[in-house]
């Protein structure tokens, strides 16, 4: 694990032993031994009524909340989602407080306590990507989302683990493995898998760890750890929220995310997140309104009249998914939605030259944030030389094949990544999702997210179960995935998918579905399902 800063390094310790005293009291939702947690389960609207009404502060929860880290992440069950708190967490907090008794409160996020994925600069900590040849780098100044969920009034607890350099590192990867946060574990069931590459993210808001995080997506890295974490989560619209300041993959599908318990929470968070900036073109593409309120939008009865469109691919006949994959039209249909079967007409025609985009974007992108931040590193060669230099430490459970491959692509002007681009993002989007929808007069389609968490074999890989988001992720268009049920004790999502620019649309269908299932349980932190 990565050095944390020394106030962190001393505060872990002393709450686990302050804490240790209460290990024989039980509660459900948190493992055997540990405390009830006061604040279990509480979304964004509770906690902000029971500050309001005098029960609560931003400085007691961030403290609850750094006391349940120590018991549950780096103790207990050792999730190993949290990789650095934030050695300030407990003075912005007391900052948020001090505004509140003044009159100043900035909005629904007002001393809510929330986690970044680290691959996100905030400062004063890291960021790594997981890798050991970041472990020292601290960005001089906090990307453009973190400015703005400050401004909204947010405490930024601390960084979240991830698959190392957002899973784009090996065909033969273990999703949830870093070389500096080791291996998340799925509260669930400790021995099975989290997804990736927001792992930590989605395991921390599974295990009540924050309030809510914030993950990323190059093609499933957000909605596929939230489906088998039993959370919500959000890929939005390339260009929605700004990448500046996030280390990258492929600026074509690149994109950070809300995850948190419910629609509810995620649709305060993309409020807070989204906006233009100067420093991504990407959000130039914005329509209408910067700043937009996804809240306002939800209501229980959003499906009266809908038209929805069942993806019925592979994924959705396997045995342990198409009975609640049956529950969830059925509801729908209750709720007065037509719900229709249909298919994408190019499925996953467009993976090669998905691969071929992301490996020459990987490469132009990565060296340009290493330039502009001043990292350890200077370029992707350099990246590849520190690894081969520190293999026992690096390269021990996999290689990294995926890094030499894009050392060999070419240039952003070379004529056979322009025609993949052009290719990828036509079959998945303007002749796979738009035309889907276009055809039958839908306002969104949905389908499985993913399989249920598979087991972690360190070294051998995943033993990945598919999964419905790849149009979306490579149109750049919006998903998001909303907790459907579970299969053996395993949670199980269902990802909305919708054209660009749809999160409203897609918000208020997910929440209404959401209303009717409440299909979420806390995690059970069991051995094994």
């Amino acid at each position: 694990m990565r050095p944390i800063p020394k106030h962190s390094r001393l505060l872990l310790p002393m709450l686990a032993a302050m804490l240790c005293c209460a290990c024989q009291r039980t509660s459900s939702a948190t493992p055997a031994g540990e405390p009830p947690f006061p604040y279990q389960e509480a979304g964004i609207a509770e906690l902000q009524a029971r500050i309001t009404a005098g029960e609560l502060d931003s400085v007691t929860l961030t403290d609850a909340y750094l006391r349940r880290i120590a018991l549950l992440d780096r103790a207990g069950p050792a999730l190993r989602s949290v990789i650095e708190i934030n050695p300030a967490a407990r003075r912005e907090a007391a900052q948020r407080d001090a505004e509140r008794r003044a009159g100043r409160i900035r909005g629904p996020l007002h001393g809510m306590p929330i986690l970044l994925k680290d691959n996100i600069g905030a400062t004063p900590m890291h960021n790594t990507a997981g890798s050991l040849a970041l472990k020292t780098f601290r960005p001089r100044r906090d990307a453009f989302l973190v400015q703005r969920l400050r401004e909204a009034g947010a405490v930024i607890l601390g960084k979240t683990n991830l698959s190392e350099w957002a899973n784009f590192r090996s065909t033969g990867s273990t999703s949830g493995w870093s070389a500096l946060g080791g291996q998340t574990r799925n509260p669930y069931a400790l021995d099975r898998n989290p997804c990736g590459s927001s792992s930590g993210s989605a395991v921390a808001v599974a295990a009540n760890l924050a309030v809510a995080a914030i993950g990323t997506e190059t093609d499933g890295s957000i909605v596929c750890p939230a489906a088998v974490t039993g959370i919500v989560g959000l890929k939005p619209t390339v260009g929605l929220v700004s990448r500046d300041g996030i280390i990258p993959i492929s600026f074509s599908q690149d994109t950070a995310g809300p995850m948190a318990r419910s629609v509810a929470d995620a649709a305060l968070l993309l409020a807070a997140m989204a906006g233009r900036d100067e420093s991504d073109p990407a959000t130039a593409t914005m329509p209408g309104r910067a700043v937009y309120d996804y809240g306002a939008r939800l209501r229980p009865d959003a499906l009266h009249g809908a038209r929805i469109g069942v993806l019925r691919n592979a994924l959705a006949e396997r045995a342990e998914i198409k009975p609640l994959l049956d529950q969830a039209v059925a509801a729908m249909r209750a709720a007065g939605a037509t719900v229709i079967d249909t298919a994408l007409p190019s499925e996953d025609g467009w993976e090669k030259d998905e691969q071929t985009v992301l490996l020459y974007e990987f490469k132009n992108g990565l060296n340009r944030y290493f330039q502009q931040w001043r990292t350890p590193v200077a370029s992707l060669g350099a990246l590849i030389a520190f690894n081969d230099a520190h293999a026992s430490q690096e390269l021990h459970l996999f290689g990294q094949e995926l890094l030499l491959q894009a050392e060999q692509a070419g240039s952003l002007n070379d004529p056979i990544y322009i025609a993949a681009r052009g290719n990828a993002r036509r079959l998945a989007g303007a002749e796979g999702i738009d035309a889907t929808l276009r055809a039958d007069q839908l306002d969104a389609l949905i389908a499985p997210t993913t399989g249920a968490a598979w087991r972690t074999t360190p070294g051998k890989g995943d033993d990945y179960p598919g999964g419905s988001y790849g149009a979306a992720a490579v149109a750049g268009y919006p998903s998001l995935s909303v907790p459907m049920g579970h299969a053996n004790g395993l949670p199980l999502g269902l990802l909305f998918m919708g054209p660009a620019w749809s999160e409203p649309r897609l918000l208020e269908l997910g929440h209404a579905y959401e209303q009717l299932t409440r299909a979420r349980r806390p995690p059970a932190f069991a051995p094994t399902p």
